[in-house]
């Protein structure tokens, strides 16, 4: 079994053409909720669905989030009304938001909650939050601290960051599901998802990095260059005080992964790296990587 450290898009890439070369029953993925928000009344875990909806096969892939071909009626019909929902949320996404909204405040746990929509859906892989208790990721910005999601939807970006920060009522552990995947794999893979604000959420659970020791750790890294391949994450490595590139990534890490792998366009230099393709662009080329991640597992 590999399990993946997943944000909602990089890594979720590569996780299409995992699906088509392992045994999906060997798959599990722990996936950040500290962009998790309640909106309209409703919860949304955006990465949490991108991944769940990606497994069902109802992904919307051109924009990586959401449910294909969705209709956002109640979306409009709302913002008419005069409700600020600065996210366009499709009415089957909606629905969903709705039900886990419904089962978190009748006392389930985010980990079971996700577990009944995944049965739900159909889908076969082992899909985790980080952790069943509330954590926000936060930006400092000339507006004060908002939202991750604020910056990012809202603002479109647009805005400085001055700081990253993350809060919470109490500290975020792992799950007992999370640390078993974990055990039970062959190795662990870090996607190719936003180091500051999908992969640290993760780490920074307690007993992630202890169980993370003596595991084989394999790192994607999401720059080439000084860009990200997607999303903010160039600014978002610069505020928490990286550099916005591989070398950066492989620093955030902080000596955790064994192998580090680099796109081959890539000018910067990390060590014990390997180079590939890690452009993503189509599902032929997810699956190219994927192949070339599993035999790094394989043969190390």
């Amino acid at each position: 079994m590999i399990t993946f450290l997943s944000g909602g898009t990089g890594t979720p890439k590569l996780l299409r053409g995992m699906q088509k070369v392992m045994d999906r029953h060997e798959i599990s993925v722990v996936v950040n909720t500290a962009e998790d928000i309640w909106i309209s009344g409703n919860h949304i875990s955006p990465d949490v669905d991108t991944v769940m909806y990606l497994f069902a096969g109802v992904l919307n892939t051109d924009t990586w989030w959401g449910i294909r071909s969705d209709t956002f009626i109640a979306h409009e019909e709302l913002m008419r009304l005069g409700i600020d929902e600065f996210i366009a949320i499709g009415d089957k996404d909606r629905a969903v938001q709705i039900a886990r909204g419904e089962m978190l405040r009748n006392g389930m746990r985010l980990t079971n909650v996700t577990r009944t929509l995944c049965d739900r859906f159909g889908v076969r892989e082992n899909v985790l939050p980080m952790t069943d208790t509330e954590v926000t990721t936060q930006v400092r910005t000339e507006l004060g601290l908002i939202h991750f999601q604020e910056y990012w939807v809202r603002a479109k970006g647009r805005i400085a960051i001055q700081e990253v920060l993350r809060s919470y009522r109490e500290p975020p552990v792992a799950t007992e599901e999370v640390l078993a995947a974990i055990e039970a794999s062959d190795a662990v893979v870090i996607g190719p998802s936003n180091p500051i604000t999908s992969i640290l959420p993760i780490l920074s659970c307690e007993g992630i990095r202890p169980a993370l020791r003596g595991k084989f750790v394999l790192a994607v890294s999401p720059f080439i260059g000084n860009a990200p391949v997607s999303g903010p994450a160039g600014a978002l490595m610069t505020a928490a005080g990286f550099e916005p590139s591989s070398i950066g990534t492989f620093n955030c890490y902080d000596g955790i992964t064994d192998v580090f792998v680099q796109d081959v366009r890539d000018p910067a230099e990390v060590p014990r790296s390997v180079r590939f393709d890690t452009l993503m662009v189509d599902e032929d080329k997810s699956v190219e990587l994927a192949k070339e991640v599993l035999r790094l597992i394989k043969n190390p």
